[in-house]
C-alpha cells in the first residue's frame, strides 16, 4: 500500500488528533488507526464552520465555481491513492471506484456550472408602485441565500460519490455553506484522502479554513453531537431508515430544530405488466438477475421486487431470474456488519413462512450470495415485514390475480426511490391506472429499465416520500442545491445594501 494514513481529524485546515481511536476493518490489507471523534472536536468544527460563513457565504458565484472545480482537480491528483485505498477497505473493484471519483469530480463541476448560470438563485423583483391605491407598494426584491454551515455524514455504500465530496457536500458548498463532514467507519482513510483534497482547495482558493472540516467517527456521540450542535443549520445523510430516523428526531428535538435531509431506504418496485412479459418474460428476468447483484446489491435504488400477474409468464421470469443468480457466487460486501444485516434480512423473509424460497446459497463472514423467493399478493399484505428493504441481493417475486391487485399492491406502497414499469404498447391502459399512484409513491419512475445506477445532471430526483427520504427533494442533481438555501426578501434595499449575487 503506498498511501500512509495520518489518522486524524481535519479541522479547519489542521490535522488534530484526539486520544481515542479505532481500528478499520478493510476488506484486504492491513488495517490502520484512526482518531476517534468526540463532541469537543465537533464543537470545533462546528465553530470555525460559523466563523467561515460570514466570509463564503457572501463569496461570489464565481469564487466558489472555481472552488469546486479546484476540490476536482485536488481529488484527480489523488485519483490512483483514492483508488487503492478505497479498494482495500470496501472491496469495491477499482473500475468501479474509478467510475465512482468520476461522478464525484463529475458532479462538482456540474454545480461550478450551475451556480454560474445564476438561475438558481431565483431572483423576482417587484418593482414599487407608490401611486398605487389604496395603498402604495414598496419595491421587494427576492433572492436565494445560504442557509450557514451544513453538517454532512458520510455513506458506507458510496465512499466517494455520497461521502466526503459527494453529492451533499458540493451542493452545500455551491450554495455558500461551510460543510462539516462526519466520515464514515467503513473507509477512513479514503474520507482522509478526499478531506485532504478538499482542505488543500480551501488554501489554493484563499478561503477561511473554516470552509471545510472533517471528523472521523468512531462512536454514537459524533452524529448526535453534530446534528444537535446549534451552529449547524441542516444535515444530509444517506444510510439506514434506522441510523437516520434517530438523527432526524434528533434534529426535530432541537430548541431550534433544523432540516434533516436523508435517504433511508427503498425496495424499488418493478411492475411487469401482461403484454410486455408474454414478449419477454425470460429477458426481463435476466436482466433483473443482473440488476440485483450489480455492486453485491449494495445500491439505495437496488430493484428488490418485482410484481408479475400469475401464470406461465410469471413461471418463466421466475426460472429465468433463478438461473441468473445462480451463476453469481457469494461477493465481499462492504462492511461486516452489513453483510450480517443482510443476513439477517433474508432469515426474517424466510421467517415469515409467506414467502417461497426459490434460491438461496450458503454465505458468511463478509460474504453474500444471492436469494430470491416468491410470495402472493394476500400473503404480501398480511406480511408487512416482506416490505422492508433489505440491503442485498435478495429479490422478491409478487404474484398477483390480475391488474386490479396489481394497482392494490401499489397504492398500499410506502415511500420510493423509484418505481418501475416494464410494458409494451398493449400495456398502456394498465399503465395509466398505475402511473398516478406511482408518482405519489416515488420520486423517479422508469420506463423499461433497471433503477440500478444513477444519472448526475439536471432533471435526476435521487429522492422520494417517507421512508424513502425524510423531505420530498433530491440529494442527486443540481435541484440539490435547493436544500441549502432560503429564500430572503428585501424591502427598498439600496443596491449597495443588496448581496452581490443580485446584480
Amino acid at each position: 500500500m503506498s498511501y500512509t494514513p495520518h489518522g486524524k481529524h481535519l479541522i479547519a485546515g489542521e490535522r488534530i488528533g484526539t486520544d481515542d481511536s479505532f481500528q478499520s476493518n478493510p476488506a484486504s490489507g492491513a488495517s490502520h488507526s484512526f482518531s476517534a471523534g468526540n463532541a469537543d472536536m465537533v464543537d470545533r468544527a462546528a465553530r470555525a464552520a460559523d466563523e467561515a460563513f460570514t466570509s463564503f457565504g457572501s463569496t461570489d458565484i464565481e469564487t466558489r465555481a472555481a472552488f469546486l472545480e479546484t476540490i476536482a482537480d485536488e481529488i484527480e491528483a489523488r485519483g490512483a491513492e483514492i483508488t487503492e485505498m478505497g479498494h482495500a477497505e470496501t472491496g469495491l473493484p477499482t473500475a468501479r471506484l474509478e467510475g465512482e471519483r468520476g461522478r464525484t469530480t463529475g458532479q462538482l463541476r456540474m454545480f461550478a456550472a450551475h451556480i454560474r448560470k445564476g438561475d438558481y438563485l431565483d431572483r423576482r423583483h417587484d418593482a414599487a408602485l407608490p401611486d398605487r391605491a389604496p395603498l402604495p407598494r414598496p419595491d421587494l426584491k427576492l433572492i436565494q441565500r445560504p442557509i450557514g454551515p451544513v453538517a454532512v455524514f458520510g455513506a458506507s455504500n458510496f465512499p466517494l460519490a455520497f461521502s466526503t465530496a459527494g453529492g451533499d457536500t458540493a451542493s452545500a458548498l455551491a450554495a455558500g455553506c461551510p460543510v462539516v463532514v462526519k466520515g464514515h467507519e467503513a473507509h477512513p482513510a479514503t474520507a482522509e484522502l478526499v478531506a485532504d483534497a478538499i482542505t488543500a482547495a480551501v488554501a489554493k482558493c484563499d478561503l477561511h479554513p473554516g470552509t471545510f472540516s472533517m471528523v472521523h467517527g468512531g462512536s454514537l456521540e459524533v452524529g448526535k453531537a453534530l446534528v444537535e450542535h446549534p451552529l449547524i443549520r441542516a444535515a444530509g445523510f444517506t444510510g439506514s431508515l434506522r441510523g437516520g430516523r434517530a438523527l432526524y428526531d434528533l434534529c426535530a428535538a432541537r430548541p431550534e430544530p433544523i432540516p434533516f435531509y436523508g435517504e433511508l431506504g427503498s425496495i424499488n418496485p418493478m411492475f411487469m405488466l401482461p403484454a410486455a412479459m408474454a414478449d419477454r418474460a425470460a429477458t426481463l428476468g435476466d436482466g433483473w438477475a443482473g440488476s440485483l447483484t450489480m455492486g453485491v446489491g449494495q445500491f439505495c435504488t437496488n430493484p428488490g421486487v418485482a410484481v408479475v400477474v400469475d401464470g406461465p409468464d410469471a413461471d418463466a421470469f421466475i426460472d429465468a431470474t433463478a438461473r441468473g443468480l445462480e451463476q453469481v457466487d457469494g461477493q465481499t460486501m462492504l462492511t461486516d456488519g452489513i453483510a450480517d444485516a443482510y443476513r439477517s434480512g433474508r432469515d426474517t423473509v424466510n421467517a415469515t413462512g409467506a414467502a417461497r424460497e426459490v434460491l438461496s446459497k450458503t454465505c458468511d463472514g463478509r460474504n453474500a450470495a444471492p436469494a430470491l423467493f416468491v410470495t402472493s399478493g394476500a400473503d404480501w399484505r398480511a406480511n408487512p415485514d416482506l416490505a422492508h428493504e433489505v440491503f442485498g441481493p435478495l429479490g422478491i417475486v409478487l404474484r398477483v390475480a390480475d391488474a386490479d391487485e396489481m394497482l392494490a399492491v401499489a397504492t398500499d406502497l410506502a415511500g420510493q426511490l423509484t418505481c418501475t414499469l416494464h410494458m409494451d404498447d398493449a400495456d398502456t391502459e394498465t399503465a395509466q391506472r398505475l402511473v398516478p399512484v406511482l408518482e405519489r409513491k416515488a420520486g423517479r419512475l422508469l420506463i423499461n429499465g433497471f433503477p440500478t445506477g444513477v444519472e448526475v445532471c439536471d432533471a435526476m430526483v435521487h429522492g422520494g416520500p417517507y421512508p424513502a427520504s425524510t423531505f420530498a427533494g433530491t440529494s442527486v442533481g443540481t435541484m440539490a442545491i435547493r436544500r441549502f438555501l432560503r429564500p430572503v426578501s428585501y424591502q427598498n434595499f439600496p443596491d449597495a445594501l443588496l448581496p452581490g449575487d443580485w446584480a
